[in-house]
């Protein structure tokens, strides 16, 4: 018996009083555990801003009126001029400008061509100042974010859950989830830091404030 036949074998063996129709929805089971480690009366768009970037990502704030000029700004300080665009991005957030923004279909040579790529988000979570993607309107496919060396990211401030828990319950888990923690770091045996090996080595985040009507994902 191999150790995969024992492991599901004793798994079998410890559901075989369960009905076959019963959903874990069904069996009840207390949530004790603490739900967010946000402080009393703490700012979780403040404090989301503050760990991204402890992450050595750039962080902006500004209002829906001001987001195109931001997004121009950052677009201008990293040198970056051609872009991919996922689908659905509002046109009306982009920038005036000689900035080339690609299309889909852009296949894995044409991705890795651009300096980077721009889209919205699906939540951050302020505890961990985590981005994460779920390929919604706006977001694009995972290697539209992991190929380009950098990525320009929209969070509006009503998508910042204030931890994990409260995160997850706003995500569909059947989508394919990407959970961005600042620039793609990772280090060697001697602990020297490499950054862009498994995604953009520059992160740009811009929080849109919700004091205008803002773009949906």
């Amino acid at each position: 018996m191999t150790s995969r036949e024992a492991i599901l074998g004793r798994i079998r063996a410890a559901l075989v009083d369960v009905p076959g129709t019963e959903t874990p929805e069904d069996v009840p089971v207390p949530r004790s555990y603490r739900r967010s480690h946000l402080e009393p009366r703490q700012d979780r768009v403040a404090l989301f801003a503050e760990r991204v970037a402890d992450y050595r990502a750039t962080v902006a704030r500004t209002d829906r009126a001001g987001l195109p000029a931001a997004i121009g700004a950052a677009l201008t300080a990293r040198g970056v001029r051609r872009l991919a665009l996922p689908g659905e991005f509002p046109v009306e957030l982009l920038p005036p400008g000689d900035w080339e923004w690609q299309h889909e279909p852009l296949d894995t040579a044409g991705l890795d061509a651009l300096d980077g790529a721009v889209t919205l988000a699906a939540v951050g979570i302020a505890v961990t100042g985590t981005i994460v993607l779920d390929t919604g309107p706006g977001q694009g496919r995972r290697a539209l974010t992991l190929v380009p060396d950098y990525h320009l990211c929209v969070v509006r401030a009503e998508q910042i859950a204030e931890d994990v828990p409260d995160a997850l319950a706003r995500l569909d888990p059947t989508r394919p989830l990407t959970f961005v923690s600042g620039p793609s770091a990772t280090s060697d045996i001697e602990l020297d830091r490499v950054e862009g090996v498994h995604g953009p080595r520059t992160l740009d985040v811009i929080v849109v404030d919700a004091t205008h009507p803002e773009p949906q994902s």
